[in-house]
């Protein structure tokens, strides 16, 4: 098994280059697990204290959780993997099962800045974008996908995305093993990856 973990501030294109990645390798050997999934439960919390929650901060994310999964997953264990709607700033009711695979690939904005899960990872990749296109994808996504306004994307990014990458996320990147600029499509950088995972793999 192989552990594949992808940082990178908001908006940098982790969720491509995974992509690019997953899409070499044959649907039944890899398993792709998002950081966004182990946001901490907040059920305790009113729908206002919610939205005020710093999700950008490593103290949002339920890392022990996260390192139990991985290490689930190493001992050839199946486990129900959480499901977080970005509407409710919660986890809903239902899970994902997931299963071992020969690649796991875990991405997000913070997975790169947690000791114990850099320890479980065999390839750390860092994604990294100028802050102006992270910018501009972030408030793209964030209008479409997760039915934010503009006000309320630009006042997070400034409160918190901004000083948050620049305090725990860029650091982050000095822990990785390759790194990827991705102001554009980017195949040489993925096909070394790749490359690298198949040799790895024996395949």
């Amino acid at each position: 098994m192989l552990i594949i973990g992808i940082g990178g501030g908001t908006g940098s294109g982790k969720t491509t280059v995974v992509q690019q990645i997953v899409e070499q390798l044959p649907v039944d050997e890899v398993c792709v697990i998002s950081q966004d999934s182990y946001y901490k439960d907040t059920s305790h919390l009113t729908f206002e204290d919610r939205v005020k929650i710093n999700f950008d901060h490593p103290n949002s994310i339920d890392f022990p959780l996260l390192a139990t999964h991985l290490e689930a997953l190493k001992r050839g264990d199946s486990f129900e993997q959480p499901v977080y709607s970005f509407v409710a700033h919660n986890r809903i009711d239902e899970t994902v099962t997931t299963h071992p695979r020969k690649v796991i690939i875990v991405e997000g904005i913070l997975i790169l800045t947690h000791p114990e899960i850099r320890e479980l990872f065999d390839i750390k990749i860092f994604v990294h974008a100028d802050s102006d296109e992270r910018l501009i994808r972030r408030l793209k996504r964030d209008i479409a996908d997760r039915g934010r306004d503009l006000d309320e994307v630009l006042a997070r990014y400034q409160t918190t995305l901004k000083p948050m990458h620049l305090q725990f996320i860029e650091p982050s990147k000095e822990f990785a093993d390759i790194i990827i600029p991705n102001n554009r499509y980017n195949t040489v950088a993925v096909d070394v990856i790749r490359n690298i995972v198949q040799q790895k793999l024996g395949v």
